[in-house]
């Protein structure tokens, strides 16, 4: 068993979530606006997608791939909509106040499941992972099933660390940021996560 394998798909993980995108974006705002926790767990959602979008193309589950990548106009349709959605959601919102701007327990499993579907929405990232999973020499027969395991098990981690990095410096200077502020960051990353919906629905008719 080789270790190193578990370190390549650490930094694996942390390349692909440090990627400028939507949900970057949307863990961003919600650190502001509910919390460290609140943050971290919507980061977690999309770690768990990496994780498993990792095991498809780690384990060489050829036909879940096939399936979702064929599919990928109806899943990328919805996920389009509905980060428009939820950015037009963001854009009008007004800040809440200080007091309840700690998200309660009950809303946890929504901020995880949401961000864990919209990151499935983009089946591509299978593809991008096969690539890379070749190039590490991770195939799908049974003597590379420890590597492949090391390998995935790194993706989750490294995507998991991004997110724990990102909503931790976040929440540090979350303080310093009045009403004012929190009613432009609400209007600006609204107006960023409506456009990343936009050209994604735009990317269906190419």
């Amino acid at each position: 068993m080789d270790i190193s394998f578990l370190f390549r798909g650490l930094l694996i993980g942390l390349s692909v979530a440090a990627v400028v995108g939507p949900m970057s974006v949307l863990c961003i705002q919600r650190t502001l606006h509910k919390g460290f926790l609140y943050g971290l767990i919507s980061g977690l959602g999309v770690a768990t997608a990496d994780g498993l979008y990792g095991c498809i193309a780690g384990f060489g589950l050829t036909a879940i791939a096939s399936f979702l990548v064929h599919q990928q106009g109806w899943v990328r349709l919805v996920g389009g909509l509905f980060l428009i959605y939820l950015g037009l959601k963001t854009l009008f919102t007004r800040p809440a106040k200080r007091a309840a701007s700690v998200a309660s327990a009950s809303s946890w499993p929504g901020a995880y499941l949401s961000t864990f579907l919209l990151t499935l929405t983009n089946p591509l990232t299978i593809l991008s992972f096969a690539a890379i999973f070749a190039g590490l020499g991770v195939g799908s027969g049974d003597s590379n099933f420890m590597s492949a395991l090391l390998v995935v098990s790194g993706v989750f981690l490294g995507s998991a660390l991004w997110w724990l990095l990102l909503t931790g410096g976040i929440s540090l200077v979350r303080g310093r940021f009045n009403a004012q502020w929190m009613l432009w960051i609400n209007r600006i990353s609204g107006l960023v996560i409506t456009i990343f919906g936009v050209i994604a629905l735009i990317g269906l008719t190419r």
